[in-house]
């Protein structure tokens, strides 16, 4: 399929997915995840409009960026931080949709440059308690963003979910709500992200409230 068609595949899911939930048009912001894909392809995305583009390996992003500065584009990591490279994280991103730990997020503020606008921060939860997945769970969510939100170079803006595989689509949506209503819990303002849904399950996102969606293969097809 051509990429192109893929791309309006993909927004037509999002426009419909709004409609169902009755929530306003463009209030989704498609972040397209383009770890391991080449420069050349996120310029196609860029050409067709995408702005935001997720990246998990931090080496292979910083080289695309290298390449795309003349690209006005917004870089968002979302792979796990490892702390020896917290501060190029801090420095070379616009977004971090995978804070989990009070450690992390220190280190982001403190390695942050003054000069550059604070770093727009997502915590990740763990909504399904798997073993095998990073994130704070919710029940201990308020705590970390109470000692977050006081961190200076640092705006905390909501957060970001994974929910286990499911193919029942009440279930996913039940894993979101609860992303939902704990975000809608904590007492401060400007806490308007919900980092959630992906290429297989993003209409479950939708309807409970993402503004964030991270599509990979939907967009750029299967990995190799």
């Amino acid at each position: 399929m051509e990429f192109a068609k893929r791309i309006d595949l993909v927004k037509a899911r999002l426009e419909s997915a709004l409609n169902a939930a009755k929530r306003q048009p463009n209030r989704v912001t498609l972040l397209a995840v383009s770890k391991n894909k080449p420069a050349e392809r996120l310029v196609q995305a860029y050409q067709a409009g995408l702005r935001h583009f997720g990246e998990s390996y931090l080496q292979e992003a910083l080289a695309k960026q290298r390449l795309l500065a003349h690209y006005n584009i917004s870089w968002h990591f979302i792979g796990l931080i490892q702390s020896n490279k917290s501060a190029l994280i801090a420095n070379h991103f616009h977004w971090v949709h995978s804070v989990d730990r009070l450690k992390i997020a220190r280190r982001l503020s403190q390695q942050r440059s003054p000069q550059l606008l604070p770093l727009n921060i997502c915590l990740q939860v763990n909504i399904s308690g798997e073993a095998t997945k990073s994130g704070v769970a919710l029940d201990e969510l308020a705590d970390l963003a109470a000692a977050v939100i006081e961190l200076p170079n640092l705006k905390l803006r909501g957060v970001m979910a994974i929910p286990a595989k499911c193919d029942r689509m009440t279930e996913l949506r039940a894993s979101y709500r609860r992303v939902s209503v704990a975000l809608e819990q904590l007492p401060w303002e400007g806490l308007d992200t919900l980092s959630m849904g992906m290429s297989g399950d993003l209409e479950a996102a939708i309807a409970e409230g993402s503004t964030i969606v991270r599509v990979g293969t939907a967009l750029f097809g299967p990995r190799v």
